[in-house]
């Protein structure tokens, strides 16, 4: 019996070592695992990554440690199973910062914290321009192309509607394989906000009752006007010929109705050319914008300078300024002036020449 108790002794003992060298082993794994899952990276500088639509947890973690994000893919997937953890994967392009750890990384996907790129529309572009940028954007996903405006606009559920003028310019971040309806879309409630707030603060007794006017004017001074400052002030010239019933004369409307035919100047046959965008043959405002119009120049459009000028031309000093005029005969001579000027520099750029 005495045999047989120290036997079971040395069974017991054995079983507790046994134990306690698999309780460590594991404590020891644990440890590594929660290591590759939470210390810093082996990345030494930012880097990007490209995660598909649809990715498993798996997948993206072999691509990490293919670039040299992560050090065992395999350990961060069995600290992620052991835990319970289902990290969900959102598509897109990611910036990963140097020596980010598994854990940060996972966070990012995540979170859908994407890189967004940019698209810019400067103000006074044209609609045809703001699609011509969409079309070259590599991170833009095109589903446009070939379309005619009108199907544009019957795409972004605006069917009728003529586009131009209605989109506003600006700056837009997008992710990564965003629609270009999507921005399209962004842009054309942005500018139906902005009309709005605009005609919300509009003066009494202008000679147009309607923001759709409004956004006409806004284009003209849009194209006519390089410095802000002025904007308001050529908005009331164009106010004031439509009270009076004078024809606006302007030349970018003229430009625009000439379409492709405007070879980069304006000539007198032109400006006989009757189109429905030629102000000089037709009286009021155009049927559409010509250009998508800035803040500045909706604001200017409801808000004009009350001056009584009629008239303005450049001044030719190369520095965007007009010179304003409320009669007809200091215009005329203020025109004289502005030609003088272009001759001259033209002589001058003649004789630069080699």
């Amino acid at each position: 019996m005495a045999e047989r108790r120290w036997w079971l002794r040395g069974v017991l003992l054995v079983s507790v070592l046994l134990l306690a060298a698999a309780g460590a082993a594991a404590a020891f794994i644990w440890q590594q695992l929660t290591a590759a899952y939470q210390e810093p990276g082996p990345a030494a500088a930012a880097s990007r990554i490209q995660v598909p639509q649809g990715a498993s947890v798996r997948t993206v973690l072999a691509q990490l440690a293919g670039q040299g994000a992560v050090r065992d893919a395999r350990a961060v997937e069995w600290y992620l199973r052991l835990e319970g953890l289902h990290p969900r994967i959102q598509a897109g392009t990611y910036e990963l910062p140097a020596h980010a750890s598994p854990a940060q990384i996972l966070l990012l996907f995540e979170q859908g914290k994407v890189i967004l790129e940019q698209l810019t529309v400067v103000e006074g572009a044209t609609f045809n321009d703001f699609l011509e940028l969409l079309a070259h954007e590599p991170d833009v996903t095109h589903t446009l192309a070939g379309k005619t405006p009108a199907q544009v606009m019957a795409a972004l559920g605006h069917p009728d509607e003529n586009p131009e003028g209605r989109f506003f310019p600006d700056t837009y971040k997008f992710a990564a394989n965003t629609p270009d309806t999507v921005i399209l879309g962004l842009a054309y409630e942005r500018m139906r906000a902005e009309l709005a707030a605009a005609w919300s603060a509009h003066r009494p007794q202008l000679p147009f009752d309607d923001p759709a006017s409004a956004l006409i004017l806004a284009s003209m001074v849009e194209k006519e006007a390089q410095l802000k400052s002025e904007r308001a002030r050529i908005a009331g010239v164009f106010v004031n010929r439509l009270r009076k019933g004078m024809r606006l004369q302007s030349d970018p409307t003229v430009i625009y109705g000439l379409g492709a035919r405007y070879d980069g100047e304006i000539h007198t046959r032109d400006l006989l050319a009757d189109t429905p965008y030629n102000t000089y043959t037709r009286a009021g405002l155009p049927p559409t914008p010509i250009a998508l119009p800035g803040r500045e120049s909706l604001i200017a459009a409801v808000q004009p300078d009350e001056t009584g000028e009629l008239y303005f031309v450049a001044t030719g000093l190369g520095d965007g300024a007009h010179h304003f005029s409320k009669t007809l005969l200091e215009h005329n001579s203020a025109v004289k002036a502005y030609l003088a000027r272009l001759r001259q520099q033209r002589a001058a750029a003649a004789v630069a020449r080699p």
